[in-house]
């Protein structure tokens, strides 16, 4: 495939405005809606596309400048345990498609692909056949209207490196990297493969990501020094993007709740825009409360 020219809207946009908004978590939406536990997600866009455009309407009318799609486990990888691997592309454009309509001429679409679930290192799958499972769900996300591609949730750099370049050659998309870390018992924040947020962010940009951060794993307190360290090691150019979780997960009965409330989630805003933050969102456990009580607090900081 020949070189694309690479639109930047996302980046276009975030020097216009300083701070740009996010969505929420799609999940708790999406169960909220009816889906059970064990069904596939993204057989949803085609056999529910009302409630998921309802997911991401939510999102856009609580503030959000940038909403996901319903796409996460849209990998052929991941499909196969439903019996729907041959219909990657189909389900990836749709998804694209619902969000990009309810995103409307002001929002911006940043669709989701998550990780495979399968393991390079395990040698549970080739490159080759890794790289081809991404390339169908970033040009079946393009193609529904995407104009960036959010790859999230990575833990080991190797696969991100080979969705984003999936991603760059098979699109003109602009490219987003995020990696989940946990902090072990030393106070350091790693991936489980081992991958410190520094070595991850630059792996990211140096695969063709324009925009790196990190996701899920922890609430907005914990991701200070996750982005501070990314920021250390990119310098002050790159965008750095924050999809938090409402606080670390708790266990009430037989339910696992997120506790952190909109107001103490947006009331940690500053310190993560210090530490050089400038995309903020949330993850796990956030509902459009949460992201309208960011949009409001961002309110400070816009141009």
């Amino acid at each position: 495939m020949t070189a694309r020219t690479r639109f930047s809207i996302v980046s276009e946009k975030l020097r216009q405005r300083s701070i740009l908004i996010s969505d929420g978590a799609w999940g708790t939406l999406l169960q909220a809606e009816g889906l059970k536990p064990g069904a596939c997600p993204e057989a949803w866009n085609l056999d529910h596309p009302e409630r998921v455009a309802a997911v991401a309407r939510a999102y856009r009318e609580a503030g959000a400048d940038l909403v996901e799609s319903n796409s996460f486990g849209g990998s052929p990888s991941k499909l196969a345990h439903y019996g729907l691997a041959e219909r990657a592309a189909e389900l990836n454009r749709a998804a694209a498609v619902l969000s990009r309509e309810a995103a409307g001429e002001e929002g911006l679409v940043i669709a989701s692909i998550g990780p495979s679930g399968v393991l390079l290192m395990m040698e549970e799958v080739s490159e080759e056949e890794l790289y081809d499972g991404f390339r169908i769900q970033a040009e079946a996300l393009a193609a529904g209207g995407a104009e960036a591609l959010c790859i999230e949730t990575m833990s080991d750099p190797a696969e991100a490196g080979l969705a984003l370049r999936a991603a760059r050659e098979h699109t003109n998309c602009e490219l987003i990297c995020t990696f989940t870390f946990e902090r072990t018992a030393q106070g350091e924040y790693r991936t489980l493969m081992g991958t410190r947020p520094a070595e991850a962010a630059l792996a990211a940009l140096e695969a063709g990501a324009t925009i790196v951060g990190t996701n899920c794993g922890n609430g907005m307190e914990r991701m200070v020094p996750i982005v501070a360290e990314m920021r250390g090691a990119v310098g002050e150019d790159v965008p750095i993007l924050v999809h938090a979780n409402a606080g670390l997960p708790k266990q009430v009965g037989e339910r696992t709740i997120f506790p952190e409330a909109p107001e103490e989630m947006a009331a940690l805003m500053p310190a993560l825009v210090e530490a050089g933050a400038r995309i903020i969102g949330g993850c796990c456990g956030t509902t459009p409360a949460h992201i309208r009580a960011l949009a409001d607090a961002a309110g400070r900081w816009r141009r």
